[in-house]
């Protein structure tokens, strides 16, 4: 079976009326000097005989920020992966969440390589609010459509039609 995994585009509009998107960058030191092309929406992997999509989704944002969330959430559709692996994303506002107060689970590795022993990192190190160019610039580029489609749908929704 192939891998599916299912992520939440949290957005809010700044004091300009401009939207930001909320990424996470990947813990573990893998990835500690990493910057441009590897943040990610709060995601993971699920299993579709199990739970929907959108509820992995949920679940998934609870695990990687803390926080659970709800509302009127916008379908962005699914990215195939160079993996293979799909990834379904949902955008939803959540304009009062303070990234500054978010905490991710945990994950281990053997590290360093090779060495027997077992270390303890948070999923993301790091979580923040950045506006769609710099977002663009940070997110795998697997997940840029995302940020796209959430653009297209909320000027959409400005213009009088649905998000």
């Amino acid at each position: 079976m192939r891998k599916v995994s299912a992520g939440i585009v949290a957005y809010r509009l700044n004091g300009d009326g401009h939207i930001e998107v909320l990424l996470g960058h990947p813990g573990g030191p893998v990835w500690a000097h990493r910057d441009r092309g590897c943040w990610s929406i709060p995601k993971g992997e699920f299993d579709p005989l199990e739970e929907t999509p959108l509820d992995a989704a949920r679940r998934e944002f609870a695990e990687e920020t803390g926080y659970s969330v709800n509302g009127k959430f916008i379908e962005l559709g699914s990215a195939r992966l160079k993996s293979g692996k799909e990834v379904y994303a949902f955008g939803l506002e959540c304009g009062d969440l303070d990234a500054s107060q978010a905490h991710s689970n945990m994950f281990e590795m053997e590290w360093p390589p090779h060495s027997g022993q077992r270390v303890s990192f948070p999923e993301l190190d790091k979580i923040g609010w950045f506006g769609l160019a710099e977002a663009r610039i940070k997110i795998l580029p697997g997940q840029q459509q995302f940020i796209s489609e959430l653009k297209s749908r909320l000027e959409a929704a400005a213009d009088g039609g649905e998000a």
